[in-house]
């Protein structure tokens, strides 16, 4: 059964092997089963990394303490909250999170998962199942959820429609540079004279032709700029459980990262490497990144300050500034969903409408953490009144996103998205490099992608 599910023998198929659990009356939503008169007092939670965990200590209310070592906080009513963080790695976390709600059902109670994050590369495999409760079976949370973007809520719908779980933040893209190479090289650091600099990939590629010049990089490596071309693909990598399209934009970025890594305009780094966070601090020699608005607090700003000085003269901080670039997209994201079976669904319901609804909440995270929030009468606040974002150098990055987002969507998003993503990205380094040609990257994606997902029989590659 493990197997079945890692491997998606069909969508349908793993979710009933896997997920068929019925403590809630089995189907979709749960409902059916009344909650528990008493919930219980150990309450487990399941994400990757630490980025929900902060949020919530720091802005849930119920938080009473926080145990020196952060594995669990303490509500004022007692119950103890323990974060069960496994990296996203190899497919580290799905593969364990999955080990757990195989044993949901059989689980002792305070052994329960009773709430998990997911990312929108893999959401849809346990929003189309029986893993995750309907939001609107949990008090009035669906209700409260009327002022987020509308993307956020379709990513998280199952096959008919059912809203399975919910964001406190919205992820459209930009483009971060820097703002001392931008006056050296543009003669201005302004968005503006930045955005007509990159307002299409043509003139993206005549800037990363004068940076060139100028003795910079425009990009750090071949994965910066994928995400902006995926996210506005067609339509899905699978929809009939054995095809895989390959679109169009997909093999425009191998083609437009060929070039960018032969001519010298990249650093020929990996997504996440030592080499590819290196190049976003004080003295690298990178002009942008592509980067969607979570990254400004969890990524760049300790890549680009590690030392967490804020001191210019000793890091990036200030040197950032963002803008539109040549595309709208998105990029992931984190979505709390409530686990079936859970013996806590009141408190469930609590920390999705307070972390996810309550403005003045969502308001302290945007300008404490620089987070673009999931509520749009917050982000037009922000547009109009915030100060500005001391490392953007005291930009209102809220005001030049918020109609970008308002238009932003996830259509595409799959169950088989993150395998199929890493496995592209991987397979073409290669060609990148000039190991193998395109061919011999492409058999290699092939043989890769259909070792990961056997059900799929065919792969659909662009004329």
């Amino acid at each position: 059964m493990k197997k079945g599910f890692k491997t998606f023998l069909s969508f349908a198929l793993a979710a009933a092997m896997i997920f068929g659990m019925t403590a809630c009356g089995g189907n979709s939503g749960g409902g059916g089963e009344e909650a528990p008169a008493e919930e219980g007092k150990v309450f487990n939670i399941w994400c990757w990394n630490d980025e929900f965990q902060t949020r919530f200590n720091d802005y849930y209310p119920e938080v009473a303490e926080v145990a020196e070592d952060g594995s669990t906080t303490t509500l004022n009513d007692g119950t103890v909250v323990n974060w069960i963080i496994e990296p996203n790695e190899g497919n580290n976390y799905q593969n364990k999170l999955d080990e757990a709600l195989l044993n949901q059902e059989n689980a002792d109670a305070d052994s329960k998962v009773d709430m998990f994050l997911v990312e929108a590369d893999y959401a849809r495999k346990y929003t189309n199942s029986d893993a995750t409760m309907n939001v609107a079976d949990l008090g009035g949370v669906l209700d409260a959820t009327s002022d987020q973007y509308d993307y956020t809520k379709e990513v998280v719908s199952d096959a008919d429609g059912n809203v399975k779980g919910v964001s406190w933040q919205a992820c459209p893209g930009l483009i971060a540079y820097r703002r001392s190479i931008a006056k050296e090289v543009l003669g201005s650091d302004d968005p503006e004279t930045v955005q007509a600099a990159v307002a299409d990939w043509d003139k993206f590629a005549e800037t990363a032709q004068k940076m060139s010049d100028a003795g910079y990089k425009m990009l750090s490596g071949y994965d910066d700029t994928f995400r902006p071309f995926y996210n506005n693909d067609a339509a899905p990598f699978v929809e009939d459980g054995k095809t895989l399209n390959i679109d169009k934009n997909i093999m425009d970025w191998v083609a437009m990262t060929k070039d960018y890594t032969d001519k010298g305009y990249n650093n020929k780094t990996s997504l996440w490497s030592t080499e590819w966070a290196a190049d976003q601090g004080k003295d690298a020699k990178v002009f942008c990144i592509p980067a969607c608005t979570w990254e400004i607090d969890f990524t760049l700003t300790g890549n680009a300050d590690p030392d967490e000085t804020k001191d210019p003269e000793q890091s990036a901080w200030g040197d950032y500034a963002v803008c539109v670039g040549p595309v709208n997209w998105c990029w992931g994201g984190t979505w709390i969903t409530a686990a079936t079976g859970t013996d806590n669904p009141t408190l469930v319901a609590d920390i999705m409408t307070k972390m996810t609804t309550d403005k003045d909440i969502l308001k302290k995270i945007a300008v404490d953490k620089g987070d673009f929030v999931n509520s749009k009468s917050v982000i037009a606040d922000l547009a109009a009144n915030y100060e500005g974002n001391d490392f953007l150098g005291g930009q209102n990055h809220y005001a030049l996103l918020s109609d970008a987002a308002a238009g932003l969507s996830l259509k595409i998003a799959s169950p088989y998205d993150q395998g199929v993503i890493e496995k592209m990205q991987s397979s073409m380094k290669d060609y990148f490099d000039g190991n193998v040609d395109l061919d011999g990257a492409k058999a290699n994606f092939e043989t890769v992608i259909k070792e990961l997902y056997p059900e799929i029989e065919t792969v659909n590659w662009p004329e």
